[in-house]
């Protein structure tokens, strides 16, 4: 994990001679007005169900009443479309094109949900000239006239433009599990993170537990090395539960919160968005008879 941040340092140091990269994205593609709420999920590695938790999130902060706009910013294996069971016709980087405005690039998904895909777009938007820059940052300005919340959807892992949008945003869920590959590569983000900066803005959220105490476990061993080598503890917004109806709606392309919101992952997300919108912590979610039985059984 120490190699990953020490790649990550590099890879930032060789752009170090440009315009404080970092905060240009921030401007470039999220200069929200100050009553929108941009929430950068990522995580240390593929797999855990991050644009998952992303497109469930989405999709109950969007039935609660907000505005959601959601950006695919997973370079390379985006697929928030997918999940959404709908069909991509542009992307971010078409906004180039004169003719594109931004409204030609949002996708309506399901819930009323909007989303910008990320194809190969994010990249190419990363490394364009100033001037193509100015094009995107006039027609991307208009993104917070169109929501209330917006949620991007970060590639996994410590690359330069993960680390670029997570650095960028006000708010920052990083999703992890209890397998141990999992918490060294979700705490190889927090060491990144904090080099860079010293906003604490980052809470946690423990995605395949069985019973809520492994949620607190799983941020107690993650706390106990970022104190001892970081000198930082990392807040834990909430958990969701381990869930046979999260591997249906992914074949299915739907959210699981459409497809069953009374199952325990979608009570999990829901109890997740009310934190969210409250500033609260999450409230426990029983499991109840369908708990009881999975623990006898051994699922």
């Amino acid at each position: 994990m120490f190699d990953q941040a020490s790649r990550l340092r590099d890879l930032i140091e060789e752009r170090a001679d440009e315009e404080a990269q970092s905060r240009q994205v921030g401007e470039l593609y999220f200069n929200a007005a100050e009553t929108t709420r941009v929430i950068a999920i990522t995580s240390g590695k593929g797999g855990v169900g991050k644009t998952n938790l992303a497109v469930n999130l989405a999709v109950g902060l969007q039935s609660s009443g907000q505005r959601v706009l959601l950006i695919d910013a997973d370079i390379g294996t985006a697929n928030v479309n997918l999940l959404m069971g709908s069909v991509t016709n542009r992307s971010l980087v078409d906004l180039l094109e004169d003719e594109v405005q931004l409204e030609d690039v949002i996708e309506s998904g399901v819930a009323g949900v909007k989303y910008i895909s990320g194809v190969a777009g994010v990249e190419e938007a990363l490394n364009m000239n100033r001037l193509k820059q100015k094009k995107l940052h006039k027609k991307l300005a208009r993104c917070s006239e169109l929501a209330d919340v917006i949620i991007i959807d970060t590639g996994a892992g410590l690359n330069r433009n993960v680390i670029e949008f997570v650095l960028a945003a006000e708010e920052v869920l990083l999703i992890t599990t209890p397998e141990p590959t999992a918490l060294a590569d979700a705490y190889a983000v927090i060491k990144a993170y904090s080099t860079y900066t010293d906003r604490r803005n980052i809470k946690l959220i423990v995605n395949r537990i069985r019973e809520e105490e492994e949620c607190y476990e799983v941020t107690e061993k993650i706390n106990q090395t970022t104190k001892k080598f970081l000198g930082v503890t990392i807040g834990c917004l909430g958990y969701i539960y381990e869930d046979k109806i999260v591997r249906e709606a992914v074949h299915r392309q739907e959210p699981f919160l459409i497809i069953n919101p009374d199952s325990p992952a979608s009570q999990c997300i829901s109890e997740l968005v009310k934190s969210l919108l409250s500033g609260k912590r999450m409230k426990s979610v029983s499991r109840g008879w369908r708990g009881f039985l999975d623990r006898i059984f051994g699922y």
